[in-house]
């Protein structure tokens, strides 16, 4: 079968530092290639050099070949014609990659008005479909992307990708905020779509479960280059290379620490609701109301976990920003005694300190215009410590995190995914809480990286004692780290309990489904 995209010998440097070596790869035409490795390994750049998205001093060498066609030689005018037509790309991050200026609606319809020359009309009507096809509302055409989940975004931004119905998607790690469930549907939709249209697909990624169902042929990539090569089955069946044989055994093991023993609860919630009101129409009036949070309750002790899963859209990020009182709520929020909900603004920032999150996507967390000594020094000065103190906290928050407090003075784009995530929890860590909230903390890390940034936290919750709400999809990862497990559905709870309880023997027909879709119990 030919080849629908060969990379031969591709080499990459950007700005004299190499970034990839030698590069040779073969897309067949309808079928699936996973390019998987650790984060930094290369994964993205490769897709970046394929549609030359690439910074000014980078220099790219050997051949991008399309039907034949070298893209590193093509005019611009003729690589725009490609982007977004035949070519697509579902990217990574997707709150970075959507414009937070304009609504849903107009970002899906504007590369169908350019590339397919449709009326708007007409192109709204195919973004409904769009929207229906990867399981979300119409009514999401008239949000705007800080206004929905992590993995309402990140399904928008698959719907923008098969909007012109591209002959070559390249998928960016595109289920990494989506929950099990979601994430098997929206790879059965690119499945249906490539035996419908002879899709052709390459599938980045870091979760070696989804490449064993959806791949047909698979290159693992080290260091920016690939070391080995093979179909799926041979692949997952004898692999050579002792890296690859490493990432095939990485996987979150083990149970949470210890459990502190205590009567008293650090924090006591209680009847815990979240409302929002859609607004419309001219004068932007309020349509309806949504329930986004019904009557959470929940106890959690010092040096205790909960977890808290769901689908994407059930709740979950819904709840650890009520806790924190960044979003609007009712019910009570009792914090060492004290019922935040309660509190002004003034009155609840010497709380703050005792109260961290770690967010789900590092890099829009983590500006972009201050290096990682003035990032973690940010809060500490607002709390009022001198210089000394801050600098004597920066650099052991770094090293609580595994990493070099001579990175202090780079800035967060230097850093791979994982890095940016270790900064994040230094950030949370450096204030030295009592409660860290974490939404999402290891979705868009490989395999081995969660693995390590899991273990990384099992150490800190030890040696420092703070208790932790973990929110994922994740739930390999929640059980790792777990002592209490609340499941959210639509923003209800539909099963709450002892961890180990809820994942042996669980009590809701919805919890079985998700338990099952993890591959955690037989469906």
């Amino acid at each position: 079968m030919n080849p629908l995209l060969e990379l031969r010998r591709l080499h990459l440097s950007i700005a004299g530092q190499e970034i990839l070596y030698d590069l040779n790869l073969s897309l067949p035409t309808g079928r699936t290639t996973a390019l998987v490795g650790e984060s930094g390994s290369g994964k993205s750049m490769t897709a970046a050099a394929i549609l030359r998205l690439l910074p000014p001093r980078a220099l790219c060498q050997g051949e991008v070949l399309w039907q034949g066609e070298n893209l590193l030689q093509c005019s611009e005018r003729r690589l725009r014609g490609l982007r977004g037509g035949e070519l697509a790309m579902i990217y990574q991050e997707p709150l970075s990659a959507l414009n937070p200026l304009h609504r849903v609606g107009r970002q899906i319809c504007e590369g169908m008005i350019v590339h397919r020359g449709l009326r708007q009309q007409a192109a709204v009507q195919r973004a409904r479909t769009l929207l229906g096809e990867v399981g979300l509302s119409a009514d999401l055409l008239e949000r705007y992307p800080h206004e929905l989940s992590g993995g309402q975004r990140q399904r928008i931004m698959i719907a923008m990708a098969l909007a012109n119905e591209p002959r070559l998607l390249i998928a960016d790690e595109p289920t990494t905020a989506l929950d099990v469930t979601l994430q098997r549907q929206i790879l059965d939709l690119l499945h249906d779509l490539q035996e419908r249209r002879q899709l052709t697909l390459l599938f980045i990624t870091h979760d070696l479960s989804l490449v064993r169902h959806y791949s047909d042929q698979v290159a693992v990539m080290q260091a920016g280059r690939i070391i080995e090569q093979a179909t799926t089955s041979e692949l997952f069946s004898a692999a050579h290379h002792p890296y690859t044989q490493t990432l095939l055994a990485a996987e979150p093991s083990g149970g949470p620490i210890a459990a502190v023993t205590t009567d008293e609860a650090l924090l006591d919630v209680r009847g815990l609701c979240v409302d929002f009101s859609l607004r419309g129409g001219l004068l932007r009036r309020v349509r309806r109301n949504i329930s986004a949070l019904h009557d959470v309750h929940l106890q959690l002790r010092a040096g205790q976990t909960y977890g808290v899963v769901g689908e994407s859209g059930s709740g979950k990020t819904t709840l650890g920003l009520a806790l924190l009182r960044l979003i609007a709520a009712q019910g009570q929020v009792l914090f060492m005694g004290q019922d935040l909900m309660r509190l002004d603004q003034r009155a609840l920032r010497p709380w703050r300190r005792h109260l961290q999150m770690v967010f789900q996507d590092p890099y829009a967390s983590l500006s972009p215009r201050q290096n990682v000594a003035q990032t973690l020094t940010e809060g500490l000065a607002i709390h009022g410590l001198d210089r000394a103190e801050c600098q004597r906290r920066i650099d052991q928050a770094l090293r609580d995190v595994q990493l070099d407090p001579a990175m202090q003075e780079r800035y967060p784009h230097e850093f791979s995914g994982g890095q940016r995530q270790r900064i994040a929890i230094a950030r949370a860590l450096v204030l030295q809480p009592r409660l860290i909230i974490l939404d999402e903390p290891t979705s868009a890390l490989d395999r081995s990286v969660q693995k390590q940034v899991v273990d990384l936290l099992r150490q800190l919750q030890e040696r420092y004692r703070f208790a932790m709400i973990f929110i994922s999809h994740d739930l390999k990862v929640v059980k790792a780290l777990s002592h209490h497990l609340l499941v959210l559905r639509a923003g209800q709870v539909i099963e709450q309990g002892d961890a180990a309880s809820v994942f042996r023997q669980p009590q809701q027909d919805y919890t079985r489904l998700l338990l099952s879709a993890a591959g955690l119990i037989d469906g």
